[in-house]
């Protein structure tokens, strides 16, 4: 059993935020003598919880994952929020393409580049839109 401060140190996180994830109803550790005592169960949630948050998770997913009644549905979740890295990762690689046109762009300034204003261009407009 460790105390807060003990799991706090372990994690490497503020007591505050264990405490946090109480009132969010993630962690549920039992009461001693009015203390907090964190099992081995509950150790385990708080790096369960600590990887979510790594993915992108909120604390509201994280609780429905938890709270899930079954594997299947826990997966949902995950496969919610791999469906939103995703398009993260499409945006982010979108943004990588205009910025290395913009910088190998022979122009003497790339915003008066023809081809970079095609880039730039409003779906729908003259131009396009499109960075591929």
């Amino acid at each position: 059993m460790l105390t807060i401060g003990e799991l706090a140190a372990r994690c490497g996180l503020a007591t505050h935020v264990l405490r946090h994830w109480e009132d969010e109803r993630l962690l549920a550790p039992e009461r001693v003598a009015g203390r907090r005592q964190y099992d081995d169960a509950q150790v385990a949630r708080v790096v369960m919880i600590q990887r979510a948050k790594a993915a992108g998770l909120s604390l509201a997913q994280i609780r429905r994952m938890f709270d899930a009644p079954n594997g299947a549905e826990r997966r949902a979740v995950l496969g919610e929020q791999d469906a939103l890295l995703d398009a993260q990762i499409r945006r982010a690689q979108e943004s990588k393409q205009l910025l290395e046109r913009a910088l190998n762009c022979e122009a003497p300034d790339f915003t008066e580049c023809p081809h970079f204003q095609r880039l730039i261009a409003l779906p729908g407009t003259a131009g396009g839109g499109s960075m591929r």
